[in-house]
């Protein structure tokens, strides 16, 4: 089955020589910034080029984030921060907010800045993988993985790191604890949608499928508050993916509902069921809409015409038609079935 995602684009940052004249002395200290110089490069080439898979960038993150504790703590394992940690001044951009850049004279912002990147490369690269028209179970497989990579590097620097910077997040900008929170339940809602996808093609019971559905219509709301009090200038595209995709999955669960009390012969519950089902489709469908009007971060593309979008609309329409047509049998008992 495959997927769409919205995706805020990665956050940019200012070159840094690593340049350390007079303090840094001795060939091993050079070797050391050398390296830090050209690791954080190679990562950076890395958040852009198409041909790169997880193996390669926790390899190249893993390089970078191993010569960067250096920066940060001190080499002796006490407890006392790194005498380097202020050295040296880091800039980044930020996801919702543009080109404005933020600047700290810290090793933990960079830890930070670019750990959040590592993070939003996971979900790019399980979007692309998962917008396949024939996603494999074993590609399906990766885009779960991937997405629970992702909401993981968010949750960590959340609860370890952020915590740490002598200058607390801006308000409004990406360490913020509102954003933060908002991308790690949408990786985990977005995680869901696979599970979903195979529970679906493995026919497993529509029960299940229904209650799958609804947790993750819960995400997506959960989601959505956690941006509501941001100004819209910057979050409402975002917001729009996060309803539309709320509406989507609630119409999911009704449809899914609407099967089990079919099979239970509830005909008219199933109905009304369904009906809700199509109540939510459409605003699913309006909001879709809005969301390709809806200037902001994010690509521009029309949801409503993509296929997992158009597939749930001959569902839920073909499970109301059978369901009106059981109803009917059962009004009228006499009725010949041909």
């Amino acid at each position: 089955m495959t997927h769409w995602f919205h995706r805020n684009p990665l956050k940019a940052t200012a070159p840094v020589s690593f340049n350390y004249y007079g303090v840094v002395t001795g060939p091993a200290a050079s070797k050391i910034c050398s390296d830090l110089r050209s690791s954080r490069a190679r990562l950076l080439e890395l958040f852009t080029d198409l041909s790169c898979n997880p193996e390669m960038m926790k390899n190249a993150a893993d390089s970078y984030f191993s010569l960067l504790q250096g920066f940060i703590n001190s080499l002796d394992e006490s407890t006392q921060e790194s005498k380097l940690r202020y050295i040296q001044n880091f800039k980044w951009t930020d996801t919702l907010q543009g080109q404005v850049p933020s600047a700290q004279q810290d090793a933990v912002f960079e830890l930070i800045s670019m750990g959040f990147n590592v993070a939003l490369w996971y979900t790019k690269y399980a979007s692309r993988l998962a917008g396949k028209e024939n996603i494999t179970e074993d590609e399906a497989k990766e885009v779960h993985r991937s997405l629970k990579i992702a909401a993981g590097i968010f949750k960590h620097l959340k609860e370890s790191h952020i915590p740490k910077l002598i200058t607390p997040a801006e308000k409004g900008r990406d360490l913020e604890a509102r954003l933060i929170e908002a991308y790690i339940i949408q990786c985990q809602a977005e995680a869901q949608e696979v599970t979903i996808a195979r529970a679906i093609e493995l026919k497993h019971a529509p029960g299940l499928i229904a209650a799958l559905a609804y947790e993750t219509a819960n995400f997506y709301q959960k989601a959505d508050h956690a941006l509501s009090s941001l100004e819209p200038a910057y979050s409402a595209k975002w917001r729009k993916y996060l309803h539309l995709k709320m509406c989507f999955y609630t119409a999911y669960a009704y449809c899914y509902h609407g099967q089990t009390l079919l099979a239970s012969d509830k005909c008219g519950e199933a109905i009304r069921s369904l009906q809700e089902a199509e109540k939510f489709y459409a605003k699913a469908e309006a909001l879709c809409k809005e969301y390709g009007e809806t200037k902001g971060p994010g690509p521009t593309v029309k949801p409503s015409g993509h296929l997992f979008f158009r597939k749930l609309g001959n569902l839920v329409k073909n499970t109301l038609e059978k369901c009106q047509r059981e109803n009917g049998f059962m009004l009228n008992p006499n009725q010949k079935k041909w």
